[in-house]
C-alpha cells in the first residue's frame, strides 16, 4: 500500500469517526439534560448509560475478532448504521411513559448506541496502526491526531446536543441527527478508498485475549483512568452545575442547558486539542518507546493532584459559592489537559505494544477495558453523588487516578525497543 493511498484511507476513516462522535456527544447531552428535567434522580440518570458501557465492553471483546475476520471497513459501516437506527428508535420515546418504562427503553437504545460507538472506535484506532508511517513518531502523531480531533468534535457535539434540546426539543433533535448521519454514511461507503484490510477467515475468537503483560497492565490502567473521568463527568458535575445555575423557570432551565453544554463542550475540545498535540508536548520525535513508557506513570501522578485539590476545595466550602464554581471550572479544565496527555500516551502505547497481525484483537481488548472503566465511572458517578455529593464524587476520582498510576508503573518497554 502506497503512502498516498494509506493517507486517503486514513482521512476517510477519520471523517467517518468524526461524524459518529458528533452525534455521540450530542446524544449524551440530550439524554442527560432531558431526563433530568423529567425528574430522574442521579442514580436513575446513571442507569440510562449503564447498558451503553456494558454493550461497549462486550462489543470491544468481540469486535476485534469480527474485524479480523470480516475487515475494518465492514465494522466501521456497521457502527455508523447502528447509530442511525438507535437515533431513530430514541425518537419513539413517549414522555407519558412511566419512569420504569422510560429507563428500560432508553437503556436498550443506549446499549445499541454503545455497540455502534465501539465498533466505530475499534475500526478507526486499528486502522491507524496499519496505515500510519513506520518511521519516526509517525504512529504517535497519527493516533494522537485521530483521537484528539474526534474528542474536539465530540465536544462540539455536547454543545450541539444542548442547543438542539433548548431550541427544537428532544424528538426533532434526534431525528435531525439521524438524517445527517445517514447521509454521511452513504457518502463514506461510496467514497471509501482502498487501503483497509478485508479480513482473515481463519481468525479465532480465542485470539482476543492477550498474553502480553504490557497490554494487560495498560488495559487495567485504562480502566481506572477513564473511571476517574466519568465518575464526575457523566452525572456529578452536570447535575451539580444545573442545581447551581437553574432558577426553576423554563427560561432558567434553557439558559442552564446552554451553559452546561458549553462547559462540557469546551472541556472536550480542550481535551482533544491537547491530545492531538501530545507528541509535540512530549518531544516524541527524539524519544524512544522506552522513554514514553516511563512517562505514563509520571503523568498519572501529575493528574492525581487535581481531583485531590478539588476535593479539598469542596470540603472547605459550606455550600455552593461563586469562588467554588470558578475553582471547579478551572480545576476541571486543568484535569482535562493532563488527562489528555495520559490518554494519548495510552493510545500510542497500545499500538506500539501490539503486532500488525494482532492489532484488531489487542485494540479490541484494550477498549473493552476502556469501556469497563467508563461503566465503573458511570455507576459510581450517580451513586457517589447521591450518597456524598460532589466531595465524594471527586474523592472517588482521586482514588481511581491513584490506582491508574500504580498500574502504569508496571509497564515495561518491549525488548525490541529497549535502548
Amino acid at each position: 500500500m502506497s503512502r498516498p493511498e494509506g493517507l486517503s484511507a486514513y482521512i476517510a476513516v477519520t471523517a467517518a469517526y468524526w461524524a459518529f462522535m458528533l452525534t455521540d456527544g450530542a446524544l449524551r447531552m440530550l439524554v442527560l439534560l432531558y431526563f433530568h428535567t423529567l425528574g430522574f434522580s442521579p442514580v436513575q440518570l446513571a442507569y440510562l448509560f449503564v447498558l451503553y458501557e456494558v454493550a461497549g465492553m462486550v462489543t470491544n471483546l468481540s469486535a476485534g475478532w469480527i474485524a479480523a475476520r470480516f475487515g475494518l471497513a465492514a465494522t466501521l459501516y456497521a457502527g455508523l448504521g447502528l447509530q442511525v437506527a438507535a437515533l431513530l428508535a430514541l425518537g419513539q420515546l413517549d414522555p407519558d411513559w412511566t419512569i420504569a418504562a422510560s429507563v428500560a427503553f432508553v437503556m436498550g437504545v443506549q446499549g445499541a448506541s454503545g455497540v455502534a460507538k465501539d465498533l466505530a472506535k475499534m475500526s478507526s484506532k486499528s486502522a491507524v496502526k496499519l496505515l500510519a508511517p513506520t518511521t519516526g513518531d509517525g504512529l504517535f502523531r497519527w493516533v494522537a491526531l485521530l483521537t484528539g480531533s474526534k474528542n474536539a468534535v465530540k465536544g462540539i457535539g455536547f454543545f450541539i446536543g444542548a442547543a438542539l434540546l433548548g431550541t427544537f426539543g428532544f424528538e426533532a433533535a434526534v431525528y435531525g441527527m439521524a438524517a445527517v448521519l445517514a447521509g454521511i454514511l452513504i457518502a463514506i461507503v461510496i467514497a471509501m478508498p482502498p487501503g483497509l484490510p478485508s479480513g482473515r477467515k481463519t481468525a479465532k475468537f480465542s485470539e482476543v485475549f492477550s498474553k502480553s503483560a504490557n497490554i494487560n497492565w495498560l488495559s487495567a490502567a485504562r480502566v481506572f483512568l477513564f473511571g476517574a473521568r466519568d465518575v464526575w463527568f457523566v452525572v456529578g458535575i452536570p447535575i451539580y452545575f444545573y442545581a447551581v445555575l437553574s432558577d426553576g423557570t423554563e427560561a432558567g432551565n434553557r439558559s442552564s442547558f446552554f451553559l452546561i453544554g458549553t462547559f462540557m463542550a469546551l472541556w472536550i475540545i480542550l481535551y482533544g486539542a491537547v491530545q492531538a498535540n501530545t507528541p509535540r508536548l512530549l518531544n516524541a520525535t527524539g524519544r524512544s518507546t522506552a522513554d514514553l513508557v516511563a512517562e505514563a506513570r509520571i503523568w498519572a501522578l501529575r493528574l492525581l493532584v487535581v481531583p485531590v485539590g478539588l476535593t479539598v476545595a469542596v470540603l472547605l466550602s459550606p455550600g455552593p459559592q461563586p469562588w467554588l464554581t470558578i475553582t471547579l471550572v478551572c480545576g476541571l479544565l486543568v484535569f482535562g489537559a493532563l488527562f489528555a496527555v495520559n490518554s494519548a500516551l495510552h493510545s500510542y502505547l497500545i499500538l506500539a505494544f501490539t503486532r500488525n497481525d494482532r492489532v484488531t484483537m489487542d485494540v479490541g481488548f484494550y477498549y473493552m477495558a476502556n469501556a469497563g472503566g467508563r461503566l465503573l465511572g458511570t455507576v459510581l458517578s450517580g451513586l457517589s453523588y447521591q450518597i456524598g455529593g460532589l466531595a465524594l464524587v471527586l474523592g472517588t476520582a482521586s482514588a481511581m487516578v491513584a490506582a491508574s498510576a500504580l498500574l502504569a508503573g508496571r509497564l515495561r518497554a518491549p525488548p525490541s525497543v529497549v535502548t
